[in-house]
């Protein structure tokens, strides 16, 4: 019986002032996803750990079994999919948890069907996925889940994607403060009017933040990231933000930021130990007010999903 397990990562959507257009995968967190053919043509979800029972079971429903169900009916395939999901990472927390799942997915089916498309061919499977999860197919976590590294989503209509360098030595710490916000909820607070000013430093910040990624000038990175529409909004709904932020930026962070729609939150710094120095800092915070919290330090993971076994088909 043909299996596959993959990895899938967890990603920071938005990089502070670049709103639904701007995301960048890290090493850890991330979904683990393994799958198994077999002769039934049905696509079925096994087995799903991690969830505390919150994910949906019918496969039509769950993400990552719905994107495979899409991806075999675009190939005109009836083929039979045993999938377990493996979930190592939290919900509503703004890691793109439901763009990990799909991803895993995708590149598992993908795979073991013989790699019939490439990993640009994909995310339209992927965003419909996060559609399911969330009611919005947007790509900011999906991109950089499935392509690695850190993506500009150009345009929507139609789809244009670019895979932006990413400056070495540069690290992120990633703190999910245990508050939950539902995405659709972060998104519904949202103004849909916004005034002209600001609509000018957001350009021009996001323009910088791309000059600096694209230059690798941190200094840029940093003086770029404010974000003057979306996270005013949303900073409201995590605890203890503004402080975080000074005692992010007091420790050594390049710039400091919501991850997607929140509660996590990322600092990007100049090196593994400033970046460790920092969430340890923001650690504390937390804690000290009674607020639990997962730390993670990564750098910007520019491979993406990673097929961790193969097993081919027994004669």
């Amino acid at each position: 019986m043909k299996s596959i397990k993959v990895f899938a990562p967890a990603t920071v959507a938005n990089v502070s002032c670049g709103y639904d257009v701007l995301g960048f995968a890290v090493h850890t967190p991330g979904d683990e996803v393994v799958m198994h053919l077999n002769d039934s043509k049905q696509v079925s979800l096994d087995v799903i750990e991690g969830d505390e029972g919150r994910l949906p079971r019918n496969p039509l429903q769950n993400t990552v079994s719905a994107v495979v169900i899409n991806y075999l009916k675009h190939l005109g395939v009836e083929q039979g999919v045993s999938i377990e999901l493996y979930k190592k990472m939290p919900f509503g927390s703004g890691l793109g948890s439901s763009s990990a799942s799909a991803v895993a997915g995708l590149v598992g089916i993908n795979e073991l069907m013989g790699g019939r498309l490439s990993r640009e061919e994909l995310l339209p499977f992927a965003m419909e996925g996060e559609r399911l999860a969330c009611g919005n197919a947007h790509a900011d976590n999906v991109a950089p889940a499935l392509l690695g590294g850190l993506v500009l989503i150009r345009s929507y209509h139609p789809l244009d994607v670019v895979k932006l360098p990413v400056p070495e030595g540069l690290s992120c710490a990633l703190l999910y403060p245990h508050v939950e916000i539902p995405t659709k909820e972060a998104r519904r607070i949202l103004k849909d009017r916004i005034h002209i000013s600001d609509a000018v430093t957001q350009w021009g910040n996001v323009a910088g933040l791309v000059a600096g990624f694209c230059t690798g000038n941190l200094d840029l990175i940093g003086r770029s990231m404010e974000d003057v529409i979306i996270e005013p909004v949303r900073a409201m709904l995590i605890p203890y933000f503004y402080d975080m932020r000074e005692i992010a930026i007091a420790h050594g962070a390049l710039g400091f930021s919501i991850s997607g729609s929140g509660p996590s939150v990322f600092a990007l710094c100049k090196g593994e130990e400033t970046a460790r120095r920092v969430a340890k800092a923001l650690e504390n915070k937390l804690s000290s007010n009674g607020i639990g919290v997962n730390t993670y330090v990564s750098s910007i993971n520019t491979d993406g999903p990673k097929v961790t076994a193969l097993t081919a088909a027994s004669h």
